[in-house]
């Protein structure tokens, strides 16, 4: 049993996104998983899940909507996988879930009014005794490889991982949720690839059992 925890200071990073690939890609693979939606407020999980059953869209792996993290992790030994998307801030359910998860993954923008608050959020995590080798960092919303690439020089001098490759800014990626599937499911092959090479990332970065 894994848990993979996604959190973020802010919303529109890409921590939905992040859950919804890496869930779909992982029951592809024949894992039994399980998406916890956190964000009461929103349940934005829970309506694209919807989507992807409407569409017909398969593996569909089950979302819920939990109003607490001890409610989501009451799934997890049912599971091989389960994905938690934590509400856009930063507060104490996320270091629960930080605490909890196997692994913490922590979407940004590569601007410096995403990556300031991202290396916040990690400083504030590592303080209350989270290891830094437990969270990654994945660059979303990226316009061009120099932007990726001082964006990530930007995190590894602040002492954090990031993730190998990163999620384009491309329409495609938002038409594809729009219909319920994954950036992973995007219909464009070059786009596909790079959402695919951050979901090996994630799965890469996953702590060996025993």
């Amino acid at each position: 049993m894994t848990v993979v925890a996604f959190v973020s200071q802010k919303g529109g990073v890409g921590k939905s996104t992040l859950a919804r690939a890496l869930s779909v890609e992982a029951a592809r693979a024949g894992l039994a998983v399980r998406m916890a939606d956190l964000d009461v407020s929103q349940g934005s999980q829970v309506d694209w899940h919807r989507d992807r059953l409407a569409a017909g869209l398969d593996p569909a792996p089950p979302v819920q909507l939990h109003r607490t993290l001890q409610d989501a992790l009451s799934y997890a030994a049912s599971v091989d996988l389960l994905t938690i998307d934590g509400p856009a801030r930063a507060d104490a359910d996320t270091l629960a879930a930080a605490r909890s998860a196997d692994l913490v993954v922590l979407p940004t923008g590569p601007s410096l009014d995403d990556l300031r608050p991202a290396v916040r959020v990690g400083n504030s995590l590592v303080k209350a005794g989270i290891p830094a080798t437990r969270l990654l960092y994945v660059l979303t919303r990226v316009s061009s490889e120099a932007e990726a690439d001082a964006a990530r020089d930007y995190m590894i001098s602040a002492g954090y991982r990031v993730a190998s490759g990163y999620l384009p800014e491309r329409t495609a990626f938002r038409t594809a949720q729009n219909g319920g599937r994954a950036v992973t499911e995007t219909q464009y092959p070059s786009l596909r690839a790079a959402a695919e090479r951050v979901v090996q990332a994630l799965i890469d970065a996953l702590p060996e059992e025993g």
